[in-house]
């Protein structure tokens, strides 16, 4: 008699601790994945982000040789764009990868083509070594680079946010936009450490190399932790219901045209207050304001410190708030900046310069923080890892790749800032229109629960509201 209350007991304790056993490997996915692509991306960030400021420190020396030194660093900083250039052609394989085979081992894939390019700049002699084919090799390893970019990000942000609640995709899919600064951060720290122990001809002899061939390890600890990951939910769910489109760039282009263009339009002002605040507020530095390449880089690691934090804030304040209008109010914010920036630096302090990149890199957190959601949330599913990249990659061409060339430029036709200014709002006004196009978050957690649900004809794929 006393055997079965006790066996009617014990199922429902048992059937407990498989829920909690269930949520707490759900629980423990979801943090590996948002480490996975937050780490991952900030190492293919460090290597980004240790050729722009070489490009902006010594490579118009070491590579492009001229008598003037703003020809050089123009030089240096065309090479730069070629990593944005290439961009496009890394979303347009890795994508379509990412939509058929999956977002892990494409992920893999990105990680190990940008970790050995940037390897390989490490160990390239320089134009007086060889002449013109080291500015050649130069150019062809940066490509390499930017189809490594241009493949990883699409993945990074759907690693996260689709292993996270789809309502709280702006948070998860942060982790990829903290890979930037935490990689620029990495970089710069690097790079700043390595030119206050050693003296400037050392630097620019071979000090430099270091931070390059630092990618080697840092890379193999990327691939250390992507292999251990699991494919996320929302792929699984498509090879379980054999959703998997056959030709996802055609399908994008044709089916969802006003997406693409408007997570394409809202990168561009991000992208370029990124780039004059990060890369080319170097060179205003040490050539216009006659500071040291120290004190231009303190000012930026301090920026890139306070973005780390602030990126996964931004992207979580956007699932709280409406994400458009957080996005729309940081981008007349980073169209009016620049014309108090420039004034306040103009006496050559320190302090100013600093204040007033931290403010700049600021904005850029609300902006980038909650651009990663944005641009997912504008396609379907199963169009996702394809549009994403797509989208990321076709704006850089726009907006980061000619950046800090046409800072340049401006500067040298004009000698003032305020050209400078004037393209940072333009770019910012551009953000606006595309933030104007896009949908509601709401389209896009209805989709992931559609697509989470048993599938009848009637629930099939249905066109994209906004």
């Amino acid at each position: 008699m006393h055997d079965t209350p006790k066996s009617d007991a014990v199922a429902p304790r048992s059937d407990t601790d498989a829920a909690r056993s269930s949520t707490a490997a759900k629980r423990s996915g979801v943090r590996r994945a948002f480490v996975a692509s937050l780490t991952g991306t900030a190492l293919e960030w460090y290597d980004f982000a240790v050729y722009s400021a070489a490009a902006a420190l010594v490579f118009g020396d070491l590579f492009f040789p001229s008598e003037d030194p703003l020809t050089g660093t123009l030089l240096a900083f065309s090479t730069y764009a070629v990593g944005y250039l290439s961009r496009p052609l890394g979303g347009f394989v890795f994508g379509r990868l990412g939509d058929v085979i999956g977002r892990k081992k494409v992920l893999i894939a990105t990680l190990v083509l940008i970790g050995v390019a940037t390897f390989l700049i490490g160990l390239l002699p320089a134009y007086g070594t060889i002449g013109v084919a080291a500015p050649i090799a130069l150019v062809v390893l940066r490509f390499a680079q930017g189809v490594g970019v241009g493949g990883e990000w699409g993945g990074a942000v759907l690693l996260s946010s689709e292993f996270g609640d789809s309502r709280r995709r702006g948070f998860y899919a942060s982790a990829a936009q903290v890979g930037p600064p935490a990689g620029n951060l990495l970089a710069n720290g690097v790079l700043a450490a390595l030119g206050a122990l050693l003296t400037e001809a050392q630097f620019e002899s071979w000090g430099w190399r270091v931070a390059f061939l630092l990618s080697g390890v840092l890379v193999g600890f990327g691939l250390w932790i992507r292999a251990k990951l699991e494919e996320t939910p929302v792929f699984k769910a498509m090879e379980a219901e054999q959703s998997r489109p056959q030709t996802p760039i055609r399908e994008v282009f044709t089916t969802q045209p006003r997406a693409l263009t408007a997570a394409i339009l809202c990168r561009v002002g991000p992208d370029v207050l990124y780039a004059m605040f990060t890369v080319f507020v170097l060179t205003y530095a040490t050539q216009e304001l006659d500071m040291s390449r120290g004190s231009a880089l303190a000012a930026v690691l301090i920026g890139s410190s306070v973005q780390v934090f602030l990126m996964p804030l931004a992207g979580a304040l956007s699932d709280h708030v409406n994400r458009r209008l957080l996005y729309g109010i940081s981008a007349i914010a980073a169209a009016v900046w620049p014309f108090v920036f420039f004034p306040m630096t103009a006496g050559g302090s320190w302090l100013p310069l600093a204040a007033g990149v931290l403010v700049a890199l600021v904005i850029h957190c609300c902006l980038y923080g909650p651009q990663a959601a944005f641009i997912a949330e504008q396609f379907s599913p199963r169009l996702r890892y394809t549009g994403s990249s797509l989208a990321y990659t076709l704006a850089g061409l726009i907006g980061g790749a000619i950046a800090p060339l046409l800072f340049t430029t401006l500067l040298s036709a004009y000698d003032s800032w305020v050209p400078l200014a004037l393209y940072i709002a333009l770019a910012s006004a551009i953000s606006l229109v595309g933030v104007t196009l896009g949908r509601n978050p709401k389209a896009a957690v209805d989709e992931d629960t559609q697509l989470a649900a048993p599938k009848t004809p009637a629930t099939a794929d249905a066109p994209l509201s906004h």
